[in-house]
C-alpha cells in the first residue's frame, strides 16, 4: 500500500448511517434525497430496512404527504378498479411494486350500493344512489369523506342519471367535487345543471345550469349526461357525454364556474358512429378519438378569427398494426383516454395494452383483464413496512 493508505483487508465499508460528519446525518438534507426516490410501492419500504433512522424518516406522516406530492405529476399506474358495484381491484405492477387486491377495498354500509363515476388523482368518487350520497375516497390512506348531494341535483338524480368528477389541489389537502344531471322536467326548456362542492370550505357552491338543445329526432327520451365513460379534465374545463335525445358534450369551466353545450362533427352522427371518447387534443384543446375497427381518428376542435368553431380530423392510427393483432381474429374495445397524459387502454381478449396518443409508445400490461370497463388508479403508494 501507499504511504497512508490503509491496507485493503482492514477497510470497512461505511454505513449509511455512520456517525461520520456528512450529508447523510444532516436530517433535513437527507429527507430532501429520500423525497427523490422513485415513486413506485417498493420504494419507501426498501429505504426504510437501512437502518432505524432512515425508517423513522420515512414513516412519518408529513414526510408521506411531501413525497406524494413532490410525484403527483407523474405517478404510477397501480391497477385498475372494475366499475362494477363491488369495484374490485386489480393490481397492474409485477413484484416487488405489486399491490396486494386486498389493501383497496371499499367497505360497504347498509343499504349501500355503490356506482363509481370516476378516478382523478388517486381519489375515487362513487354515487350512493339510495341515501343520496356522494363518497370521495382516496385508497391509499384509506380517507372517505360522504357528501349529501344538494337537494335539487338529487331530485333529477333519482329520474336519469348523476354524473360527476373529482380533483384534488396540488397540495393534497382539498378536493374538488363536481356533479351534473339534466333536467328535463320543461320537454321545451331541457337544461343541464352542476354544482361545486369544496373541501375547504366544507359546503356546494351555487347551482349552476344551461339551456340544452331541443326538438333533436333522435329519441323519445330526455337528455341525459352519460355515465358511459367519465369526465375528462383539459386544462381549466371538465367534459362529459350527452345521450338520450340529443348526443353531445357538455363542458363545465371551472374557472368561469360556467356550463356550455358543444356539438359533434356532423359526419359522427349521420354515419351512427357513437363509438367516441373525449380527450385533450395533441397540442391542447378539445379533441374526439373515434374508433372505427382496428382504427382510431383524432380529432380537433378549432376556432377562427371570428369565434367561429369548427372540427378538424388530426392522424388515423392503425392499432392492429402498431399492436400486431390479427384484425380478422381479434376485436378490440378502446377505453379513454384515461388519466392527465393521453394514455388509452386496449383491450383485446383479455389482454390490455397501454397506448400513448401523441409518440405512440405502447405497453402489455402483465395478468388477464376480462371485458369490464376500468377506472385506473394512478398514485403514489408509499406505505412503509406495510
Amino acid at each position: 500500500c501507499e504511504e497512508g493508505e490503509m491496507p485493503r483487508s482492514s477497510r470497512r465499508r461505511r454505513h449509511p448511517c455512520s456517525t461520520a460528519v456528512g450529508p447523510l446525518n444532516d436530517d433535513d438534507l437527507l429527507r430532501e434525497i429520500l423525497l427523490r426516490l422513485p415513486p413506485q410501492p417498493s420504494s419507501l419500504p426498501r429505504a426504510s430496512a437501512v437502518c432505524r433512522r432512515w425508517r423513522l424518516l420515512l414513516s412519518d406522516p408529513g414526510f408521506s404527504r411531501r413525497f406524494r406530492i413532490h410525484h403527483r405529476r407523474n405517478p404510477p399506474l397501480l391497477g385498475f378498479f372494475v366499475r362494477n358495484e363491488g369495484l374490485p381491484f386489480l393490481p397492474s405492477l409485477d413484484a416487488p411494486d405489486r399491490v396486494s387486491p386486498g389493501r383497496f377495498s371499499l367497505q360497504r354500509g347498509d343499504g349501500d350500493r355503490f356506482k363509481s363515476l370516476g378516478c382523478r388523482h388517486g381519489l375515487i368518487l362513487v354515487s350512493n344512489k339510495p341515501k343520496n350520497q356522494i363518497l370521495v375516497w382516496d385508497p391509499v390512506t384509506g380517507d372517505q369523506h360522504r357528501l349529501d348531494i344538494p337537494p335539487v341535483v338529487a331530485i333529477h338524480a333519482k329520474k336519469t342519471t348523476i354524473n360527476g368528477a373529482v380533483l384534488r389541489a396540488d397540495d393534497a389537502r382539498h378536493f374538488q367535487v363536481v356533479l351534473t344531471v339534466a333536467d328535463n322536467d320543461d320537454k321545451q326548456h331541457r337544461r343541464a345543471l352542476a354544482c361545486v362542492y369544496s373541501s375547504e370550505t366544507g359546503a356546494w357552491g351555487e347551482l349552476v345550469s344551461t339551456q340544452l338543445p331541443s326538438g333533436v329526432p333522435m329519441s323519445n327520451a330526455g337528455t341525459f349526461v352519460s355515465t358511459y365513460k367519465p369526465a375528462v379534465l383539459i386544462g381549466d374545463s371538465l367534459y362529459w357525454r350527452l345521450g338520450g335525445n340529443f348526443t353531445g358534450i357538455l363542458e363545465f369551466d371551472l374557472e368561469k364556474q360556467s356550463l356550455a353545450v358543444i356539438w359533434l362533427p356532423v359526419h359522427i352522427l349521420e354515419e351512427g358512429h357513437y363509438l367516441f371518447s373525449i380527450m385533450r387534443a395533441e397540442g391542447g384543446g378539445l379533441g374526439l378519438l373515434l374508433q372505427t375497427d382496428f382504427s382510431i381518428e383524432l380529432w380537433k376542435r378549432k376556432t377562427d378569427c371570428d369565434g367561429v368553431a369548427s372540427w378538424g380530423l388530426g392522424r388515423t392510427i392503425e392499432l392492429d398494426k402498431l399492436l400486431s393483432l390479427n384484425s380478422e381474429e381479434n376485436e378490440i374495445m378502446i377505453q379513454g383516454p384515461m388519466g392527465e397524459n393521453n394514455v388509452v387502454f386496449v383491450w383485446t381478449h383479455h389482454i390490455l395494452f397501454t397506448v400513448h396518443l401523441e409518440s405512440l409508445q405502447f405497453n402489455k400490461l402483465p395478468g388477464a383483464y376480462p371485458l369490464f370497463y376500468y377506472h385506473p388508479l394512478e398514485s403514489v403508494y408509499a406505505a412503509v413496512g406495510s
